[in-house]
């Protein structure tokens, strides 16, 4: 059974975490992931950080397949839209606790029908007629 991707819920307990102990939560995000709409002018080495605490953004949505709010760049306000899977990471501004992820990749296919191997056995038996060890060559 394919189960989603568990980086949604992570990133909304971490963030509850961070904000509940005092901390600023920042998101670092793949600036360059497909339907990321972020400030290119703030993006360096393809990367962004972004402060989402509840005093810098407003109508801040963690949801399962994105992140939105709408914050201030340089004075301008600005709608942010991160798909989850651009999420690589979160964590606390103050002390750096939190969690990095790994670059999300395709699920793996499923396996299909086995076709059936072509063996050879390569062995001999010894002078008492118990078999040797044998070696198998699989094509």
């Amino acid at each position: 059974m394919a189960m989603t991707s568990s980086r949604s819920y992570v990133v909304r307990a971490l963030y509850e975490w961070i904000v509940e102990n005092n901390c600023t939560p920042y998101i670092l995000v793949n600036a360059f992931g497909d339907g990321v709409e972020v400030p290119q002018e703030h993006v360096r080495d393809g990367q962004i950080v972004l402060n989402i605490s509840p005093i810098a953004v407003s109508d801040l949505h963690l949801g399962n397949e994105s992140l939105n709010f709408e914050g201030r760049f340089g004075g301008i306000p600005k709608i942010v839209s991160v798909p989850m899977s651009a999420v690589c990471g979160i964590y606390a501004k103050e002390n750096g606790q939190g969690m990095i992820f790994d670059p999300e990749s395709a699920p793996p296919e499923p396996p299909g029908p086995a076709a059936p191997e072509e063996t050879t056995t390569i062995g001999t038996s010894d002078k008492k007629g118990s078999p040797k060890p044998a070696l198998r060559i699989v094509k």
